[in-house]
C-alpha cells in the first residue's frame, strides 16, 4: 500500500485533487441550496455537512501546495470526511432499501461521498495534528450532531423520515468511529508519518 504515498505527495496530483474538491464544494453547497433558504441563520454553518467537510480538505490541499500544514484543518477535514462520506453512503444504501431503487443522482452521491471518506483516510500520514486539534474537530462534529438532531437541521431525506431517531443513532457512533479513526491514524505515537 506504500506505494501510494509517492502518488498521492505529486504536486500534479494535489493540484488536480484541490480542483475536484474545490468544483465538487461549491456543487455541495448548491445542492443544499433549498434547504439553506429554510433555514434560520444560526444554524446555517452547520446545515451542508458534505460541502463543509469537503471545504476542510481544500483547505488541507491548499496547505500542502504550499508546503506546510494547516493541523486544525487536517483534524476537521479527516474527521468529517471520513463521517459525512460513510453516512451519505449508508443514507442513499437506506434509500434503496426503502424504495427499491436509486436513480443517477443518488449513485453519484454513493460514488463522490466514498471517496470523499477514502480521501480524507489517505492523505492521513501527512497531516500533522496534535490532541487539541482533535478535540476541537470532536466538538464541532458532536455540536453538529445536536444541532441535526435535536433541531432537526439534517439533510433532507423525506423517504427517511420515519427513520430519524434511528439515523441520529446511527450518527452519533459514526462521529465517535471518525473521531477514533482520526486519533489512531494521527495522534498515536508509533503511527506511520510521511511528508509532503
Amino acid at each position: 500500500m506504500r506505494w501510494i504515498y509517492p502518488i498521492l505527495a505529486n504536486r500534479a496530483v494535489l493540484w488536480l485533487l484541490l480542483v475536484i474538491n474545490i468544483a465538487g464544494t461549491i456543487y455541495g453547497y448548491y445542492w443544499y441550496k433549498w434547504q439553506l433558504v429554510d433555514t434560520p441563520a444560526i444554524f446555517l454553518p452547520f446545515v451542508p455537512d458534505s460541502p463543509t467537510a469537503s471545504l476542510f480538505f481544500v483547505f488541507v490541499l491548499i496547505a500542502f501546495v504550499l508546503r506546510t500544514n494547516w493541523p486544525l484543518f487536517e483534524a476537521l477535514a479527516i474527521v468529517t470526511l471520513f463521517k459525512y462520506g460513510i453516512w451519505a453512503v449508508v443514507m442513499n444504501l437506506l434509500v434503496y432499501r426503502v424504495a427499491g431503487d436509486l436513480d443517477p443522482i443518488a449513485l453519484m452521491l454513493i460514488f463522490s461521498h466514498g471517496a470523499m471518506a477514502v480521501q480524507g483516510v489517505l492523505y492521513a500520514p501527512f497531516y500533522r495534528m496534535k490532541v487539541w486539534h482533535l478535540v476541537v474537530a470532536g466538538i464541532w462534529t458532536l455540536h453538529n450532531d445536536v444541532i441535526d438532531y435535536v433541531f432537526f437541521m439534517l439533510p433532507r431525506y423525506p423517504i427517511l423520515d420515519l427513520y430519524i431517531p434511528q439515523i441520529g443513532y446511527f450518527t452519533f457512533w459514526l462521529s465517535i468511529v471518525s473521531l477514533g479513526i482520526g486519533y489512531y491514524l494521527c495522534i498515536r505515537k508509533d503511527r506511520f508519518k510521511l511528508n509532503i
